[in-house]
């Protein structure tokens, strides 16, 4: 009924604020109705309680809780009605508000493997160094790891979509027990060699790897995306709405002119339109997350992963539990090692050479 009224002629013709205004009563009692059928006539369960936040005038029943649980119940509905009606027509003050409370950061895929592999824990919070937005910076992560595979729903929001469909990993708890109580049929549990297979597979259909943190989730990072550039509404906002809530992996592509032979194959590989072709590969520095897809897809292996401190700490959990914010990253101008997946090892830049990892 909701998306009937949504696709009516009239309230199309609408201005947006007078829209969302005749709908808003509409979607509380929406709202209302899936809240009681999702916890299945019961008004709140324990894993619902710890997923959403604490405190709040109205004890249980906050404006924040509730939104909080509708994401995490039915993320799909939510997400595709954004995508749809919010992102083409938000303000920049609106973009800043977003960006500031729901944010990914570019992992690449050494730094994604790492998570899944983590053997202590990490309780950290407030690093405004790797996570450069306003709030949600904390990374809390348990051993032995906790991690669900999920539906992503930016792919099940499209009429058409890339497959498979169930690549999103939700990482710790309360988040992975919730998924399984409340979306059996759309998630599974994964041991540790299940999410490297699932990160490798992705990786080498060219899908980027995404932390993302969200302040109505307890403030703190609670899932690995595996983003396509047809479906994901995260590099949506930003390539076409102009809206970075997508933080850089703290790296940057490196084109070896004297490897490089402009096939172009970087060019369609790269989600953000970052490379382009000019007698060799050229990157735009302002657009390149580091993510490493044109490094994997490189049949020349011409392009390298380069620290770039302009570009942010990376999101090293290895490094997290010693130091706390990451001080020991790679240095500037140092070459990432080629992730598992990768398509061999890379030449030198500078005085510092690349090592590759072992498949």
């Amino acid at each position: 009924m909701l998306f009937w009224l949504v696709s009516h002629a009239r309230i199309r013709a609408m201005p947006p604020h007078v829209a969302f205004m005749v709908l808003l009563p509409v979607l509380i009692v929406a709202s209302l109705a899936f809240w009681f059928y999702g916890k299945q006539r019961f008004l709140s369960l324990p894993l619902s309680r710890r997923v959403t936040p604490s405190g709040g005038m109205f004890g249980k029943f906050t404006p924040r809780k509730i939104v909080t649980y509708l994401y995490a119940r039915w993320p799909e509905f939510i997400l595709g009605f954004f995508i749809r009606w919010i992102f083409p027509i938000i303000d920049e003050t609106t973009k800043q508000w977003m960006r500031d409370h729901y944010h990914g950061k570019v992992l690449t895929q050494e730094l994604a493997e790492a998570i899944i592999t983590i053997n202590q824990p990490v309780p950290l919070q407030d690093l405004e160094q790797i996570i450069p937005y306003a709030t949600a910076r904390d990374i809390v992560l348990n051993v032995p790891l906790d991690i669900v595979a999920y539906e992503c729903t930016c792919r099940r929001s499209r009429p058409v979509h890339c497959e498979p469909t169930q690549v999103c990993m939700i990482i710790g708890q309360p988040f992975a027990d919730f998924a399984l109580q409340h979306n059996p049929e759309k998630s599974r549990r994964l041991n540790t060699s299940e999410a490297l297979d699932l990160l490798r597979a992705e990786h080498e259909r060219g899908h980027i790897h995404a932390a993302y943190f969200k302040e109505d989730h307890l403030n703190r990072f609670y899932v690995i995306c595996n983003c396509c550039k047809c479906c994901c509404g995260g590099i949506e906002a930003m390539v076409k709405y102009n809206n970075p809530i997508i933080a850089p992996s703290g790296y940057l592509a490196h084109p070896d002119e004297g490897l490089c032979i402009a096939c172009g194959a970087c060019v369609d590989a790269c989600a953000f339109g970052a490379l382009s072709l000019d007698i060799t590969a050229v990157v735009t520095w302002e657009k390149c997350l580091g993510c490493g897809v044109c490094m994997a897809f490189c049949p020349q292996d011409a392009i390298t992963l380069v620290r770039d401190e302009r570009k942010g700490v990376p999101m090293d959990v290895r490094l997290l539990p010693k130091t706390g914010a990451a001080q020991k990253a790679p240095a500037p101008g140092e070459s990432l090692p080629v992730p598992s997946g990768g398509r061999g090892q890379h030449g030198v830049i500078g005085s510092q050479s690349t090592t590759a990892l072992d498949d």
